[in-house]
């Protein structure tokens, strides 16, 4: 009969608790070599990313330039 008994406040708060640092154990951290691939690989993409966008920026004043220009006259 104890077991069908519902739980009181406390009783949900720390089985909440219990069951997050079940949880938490459960995590695998990558380690100090994958971190550093991983930001290596974020870091070039971010790289080409940029050089792209700055390329088309680039470009796409240029054109507006050369459109500008060409019709003044």
């Amino acid at each position: 009969m104890a077991d069908t008994k519902k739980k009181n406040v406390f009783g949900k708060i720390s089985s909440f608790f219990r069951a997050c640092i079940g949880e938490i154990k459960k995590i695998t951290w990558p380690t100090a070599a994958q971190t550093t691939k991983n930001f290596l690989i974020v870091l070039v993409v971010i790289i080409i990313a940029g050089l792209f966008i700055y390329g088309l920026d680039r470009g796409l004043y240029a054109l507006l330039n050369l459109v500008m220009s060409t019709g003044a006259h």
